[in-house]
């Protein structure tokens, strides 16, 4: 049960930090207005977003995938919290 809770919180964040690292850092009114290169990075950052939205929903297989997601999870999660902080 840990190995899931860790697992999806880990996703999640992941989610977060790339949405708000692939947001455009210049907002105009039209499509037209944006760089070229902020529209790119936004439409990779909506290609990996929804990447991993559908593996949050994708469970593992195997039961020791679940107890290195328990391991990953307790070393990734701060640093990801520490992470999403610096970036916000």
């Amino acid at each position: 049960m840990v190995g899931v809770v860790f697992r999806s919180l880990l996703l999640l964040l992941l989610f977060v930090i790339a949405a708000r690292v692939a947001t455009p850092q210049h907002w105009g009114k039209t499509w037209y207005d944006i760089p070229s290169g902020d529209v790119v990075r936004a439409l990779l950052g909506f290609a990996f977003c929804l990447w991993v939205l559908v593996e949050l929903f994708i469970l593992p297989k195997d039961p020791a995938s679940y107890r290195t997601w328990t391991y990953l999870g307790a070393i990734l999660l701060p640093l990801g919290l520490v992470c999403l902080i610096t970036i916000w």
